[in-house]
């Protein structure tokens, strides 16, 4: 048998508009009989294979004449194209007004942190004062300058300087974050031996790991170029990291800090651990400030959610980045590079 020739309908504008027998009805063009009866012989032709408009249907059956059904379709196309516009002014306005509100918005948040930024730098520096007095006052009863202790007194005295320690500690990392948030924290870049800062930090880091019977190791070439980087920040970020992965991992775990050269330009450093894990759901919350994975009220773990946060902006103001990697209950590794300082020549 031969193909059968595929039928085209010929381009009208009435193709361009929607339901045409209701709006003709509508208008009084037409009768719902005979909309009925232009629908069904407009069936009978597209079962024949000769399928046509509705429109040709009913000029076809003579209740309406070309003129009167071009005139029709032309006005719908005007009302249409009249309401496309209004609807798209109608979206343009809201779109502006919606901008307008977002704006509105980021500036309240905007001079929220800000108020919150100065709030938590006022209150840091007035709580410093007090806090030098206690620590002053402290250390010469520890040292016995007011009088002659006891061993129970200098018990008591030396783990009230551990806690004012631990109160001076939090003070100044309130200070460096209300400085980040304000876009006032500074970097001091100069050529940094990460071998002298990794050796001051393992000093420290010592003590917790031993009360927390954890092993530290590090793994240094002594051989490594300087890095570019404000000393104190990078001693304070790896300080924190240390202090992190010692907080997290169990006793009998360990501790491992390694730095390697990517390449004659970037050093990579990281600090492995094989603790607890952060949840792969959970991993995003790690870098909000003053945000703890456990909210609870019976936590494990202390501190004020400003480590990982402060990490990250001194870390990003290097111009790098920071990576974690991590499985539940196997461990965490927190990784970032840095550039090697420029003009300084490699040990041989």
């Amino acid at each position: 048998m031969p193909a059968k020739k595929a039928t085209k309908l010929l381009i009208s504008p009435e193709v361009l508009v929607p339901r045409l027998g209701e709006q003709l009805i509508k208008v009084g063009l037409l009768t719902e009989e005979q909309l009925e009866k232009a629908l069904k012989y407009q069936r009978l032709r597209a079962a024949e294979g000769r399928p046509s408009l509705l429109g040709e249907a009913i000029i076809e059956m003579g209740f309406i004449d070309r003129a009167t059904l071009d005139s029709a379709i032309t006005e719908q196309i005007i009302h249409l194209r009249a309401a496309l516009e209004d609807a798209n002014r109608n979206l343009e306005y809201r779109v502006q007004q919606r901008t307008s509100e977002l704006e509105e918005a980021l500036r309240k948040l905007s001079e929220i942190n800000q108020l919150k930024a100065n709030f938590i730098a006022n209150v840091s520096h007035e709580l410093r004062t007090p806090l030098t007095h206690i620590r002053g006052y402290l250390e010469l009863l520890s040292t016995e300058s007011l009088g002659v202790m006891n061993d129970e007194q200098k018990k008591a005295v030396d783990v009230s300087l551990r806690a004012a320690g631990r109160l001076q500690n939090l003070i100044d990392d309130l200070i460096l974050f209300s400085l980040a948030a304000r876009g006032e924290m500074t970097l001091v870049l100069r050529p940094v031996d990460l071998n002298q800062v990794v050796s001051s930090v393992l000093e420290r880091a010592q003590l917790r790991a031993d009360e927390h019977q954890i092993t530290l190791t590090v793994e240094l070439d002594p051989a490594l170029p300087p890095v570019q980087a404000d000393v104190e920040k990078l001693n304070w970020v790896l300080s924190q990291l240390f202090d992190n992965a010692i907080k997290f991992t169990q006793a009998g775990g360990k501790v491992h800090l390694s730095a390697k050269l990517e390449n004659d330009k970037m050093l990579n450093i990281a600090i492995i651990d094989t603790g607890i894990g952060i949840p792969p759901e959970r991993m995003k919350e790690i870098f909000e400030p003053f945000h703890q994975l456990d909210g609870s009220t019976t936590r494990r773990f202390g501190g004020t959610g400003l480590g990982l946060a402060l990490v990250r902006q001194i870390v990003e103001a290097h111009g790098s980045l920071i990576s974690v990697e991590s499985k539940v209950n196997k461990g965490t590794t927190v990784s970032f590079p840095l550039l090697v300082a420029k003009n300084v020549s490699m040990p041989s």
